[in-house]
């Protein structure tokens, strides 16, 4: 893939495009907190052949460093829409996982043409009445619960909390091990704290394209699986459960996660 800068006031956004036609339609991954793009690799070496790709360094994530973090999500999801106007990619599907889910809602918050698809990887609903008070709290007060715990506890249990494959984990820690433990801290907890004002913002979030809900049966980073059964219950989105994965499904059963991608893919395109 071609590595490729996007300059704001904040810092530089680094991606990757892989594109072989104009006429094929574009798959934009974005990778979940503290990931970076690594996050995709099997994704990425399943659809290159026959889809253009983009996968970002998200801001303060792997070269996306260093960057200024006062920004929102909403401050995200425009920075994104612009590298996607650069681009000059229109309507592509979006797949984002974890908190790229939340960006990608933040994006259809704005701009409800710009995808012509959204797959959500155990990530979960923007919208306000999904969340108790007590866990909007809990988000935005997570910078001292991180602080305190010994750098390579929080890398090792860090990567055992969204993985359970020994390549799903390797690939997590060895991420989570390009950081410092300040870096780490001070992302991780923005990160959090700017999802929490997300979702107090109390916006309407709706979901403005075909999409598909994709979670891990072993997921249990916070209340995922809670938030995404009553998801695809009060919206009506399809949902696909993967066996043997935890929070980041498309490491742990890549070639089952590939395949719903694949399927969902051929329906809307």
């Amino acid at each position: 893939m071609t590595e490729k800068v996007f300059n704001t006031a904040n810092g530089s956004i680094h991606y990757r495009t892989c594109a072989v036609s104009g006429e094929r339609p574009w798959l934009v991954f974005l990778p979940g907190l503290s990931a970076d793009h690594r996050l995709f690799e099997k994704q990425i070496e399943e659809f290159k052949a026959d889809y253009n790709l983009l996968v970002w360094d998200a801001p303060g994530h792997g070269s996306s460093r260093p960057f200024k973090l006062d920004f929102s999500l909403a401050d995200k999801a425009e920075w994104l829409h612009n590298i996607l106007a650069r681009e000059g990619i229109i309507r592509p599907v979006i797949i984002g996982q974890s908190m790229g889910g939340y960006v990608a809602q933040a994006l259809m918050e704005k701009y409800p043409d710009c995808p012509a698809g959204f797959v959500s990887i155990d990530s979960a609903p923007l919208k306000r009445k999904y969340m108790k008070k007590w866990e909007i709290y809990a988000l935005k007060n997570t910078k001292l619960m991180y602080s305190v715990y010994p750098w390579f506890l929080l890398k090792k249990h860090g990567a055992e909390g969204c993985a359970v494959t020994e390549y799903g984990r390797r690939l997590m820690y060895d991420m989570m091990d390009t950081y410092t433990k300040k870096e780490y801290c001070e992302l991780v907890s923005h990160g959090f704290k700017i999802l929490a004002e997300a979702i107090e913002a109390d916006l309407a979030y709706e979901v403005s394209c075909p999409a598909l809900l994709i979670c891990g049966v072993e997921d249990n980073a916070g209340y995922t699986k809670r938030y995404n059964t009553e998801w695809s219950k009060q919206e009506g989105i399809p949902i696909q459960w993967i066996p043997g994965a935890g929070h980041n499904s498309n490491t742990d059963r890549p070639e089952l996660v590939n395949g719903v991608i694949r399927e969902f893919l051929r329906t809307i395109l």
